[in-house]
């Protein structure tokens, strides 16, 4: 997997400067609708389109003919969806607030004097506005589980359950996967299942006292009882994809693959109910990892940076980042130190427990606004 920085360095520069939004006037392919063949070259474009939207701001749709010829109708899509039509040559708008984050596939099909031609042009929708950047205090420091390759982290109670997987670090040590109730404050694990070899634990989550856990790449949940951890049943994917994050709203699932999607599922059969794309206001965030439900937001670190994001489960919407970098200094050094990765609220103190792979520390932490 790749590392990346752009998070760290966004939140060093990105705030002072704004995102430029250029005309885009050129198109990808046409095509005969009739004959499903290409055309060799189009004779119109899309007129003052720009690369860049924000999420609230209006598509303005109008096309420019070469041939300035009389239109009889224009009929658009966006991603192979008809949005509407016009007659004539009017301008046709349309609210990007239908639609997720991200690449856009924009077409026109014009129809005049019997004929008819297809354009397409795409564009990049984003978040309306940067992240907030937040600061943090410690308030303590507790041991932790320096073999726990943590995957998943959540407060049951005043007890946390940990989901640790079996990655293997630079010294070819590999951990195991398990599934495991610890005592916030000493570490120790009062309850624990280890999982077979070519299981390798992910995200896990709690719902009407059901607990899930998800797998790296066996393209199944398990669900245990989460007072006992014994095994309930296991639950195919929605569709063959990695297991990365996992949270709940108490209701449904929430669960990540490594890209920029989230999604929410049925967590009676794992079903998909919906999803959204995450995006700051320049661009979209991948490998989102662990995650947390706090106060109808989604926190969320992200695989190979120091930083946790509060993500709107609406929209998609990047709102706040929080770069945790300095933690990793205060943990014991050793060559399996692996990446932060780990985020529980407590309610009671209305603070977060954070950790990471292979750190013997866990932090408890205030945001600060």
């Amino acid at each position: 997997m790749k590392k990346k920085s752009y998070l760290i360095s966004f939140m060093i520069m990105a705030v002072l400067s704004s995102c430029n939004e250029n005309n885009h006037n050129s198109t990808n392919t046409t095509s005969n609708s009739q004959s499903g063949q290409p055309e060799e070259s189009p004779t119109f474009t899309f007129d003052s389109i720009k690369q860049h939207y924000a999420l609230g701001e209006d598509l303005v749709l109008k096309i420019n003919h070469e041939k300035k010829q009389k239109l009889d109708t224009v009929v658009y899509y966006i991603n192979n969806k008809q949005i509407g039509q016009v007659s004539g040559n009017k301008s046709f708008k349309y609210a990007l607030k239908h639609e997720k984050f991200g690449k856009q596939i924009v077409k026109a099909v014009v129809f005049s004097d019997g004929k008819q031609e297809e354009n397409t042009v795409s564009i990049d929708l984003f978040a309306s506005t940067p992240p907030r950047l937040l600061q943090y205090s410690i308030v303590n420091i507790y041991p932790h589980d320096i073999k726990a390759y943590t995957q998943g982290l959540e407060f049951y109670g005043d007890n946390l359950i940990e989901s640790t997987g079996n990655g293997i670090g630079p010294s070819g040590n590999k951990g195991k996967s398990s599934i495991r109730i610890t005592n916030p404050k000493s570490g120790a694990p009062i309850k624990k299942i280890e999982l077979d070899d070519s299981i390798f634990g992910e995200g896990a989550t709690v719902v009407n006292g059901k607990l899930y856990q998800l797998t790296y790449k066996n393209n199944i949940a398990y669900v245990y009882d989460v007072n006992t951890l014994a095994v309930i049943s296991t639950l195919p994917y929605f569709q063959p994809m990695e297991g990365w994050g996992l949270t709940s709203d108490g209701k449904n699932l929430y669960m990540s693959n490594g890209s920029d999607y989230i999604y929410t599922l049925n967590p009676h059969d794992f079903s998909k109910l919906d999803y959204i794309r995450a995006a700051t206001n320049t661009a979209m965030i991948d490998q989102i990892n662990e995650m947390e439900w706090v106060k109808g937001k989604i926190y969320a670190n992200f695989f190979m940076e120091d930083v946790i994001g509060r993500i709107d489960p609406m929209t998609g919407t990047v709102e706040e980042l929080v770069d945790l970098s300095k933690l990793r200094e205060n943990v014991t050094q050793h060559v399996d130190l692996d990446v932060l990765n780990g985020i529980a609220y407590n309610r009671k103190s209305n603070t977060f427990f954070v950790t990471g792979k292979n750190w013997d520390k866990m932090f408890e932490i205030k945001l600060i606004e």
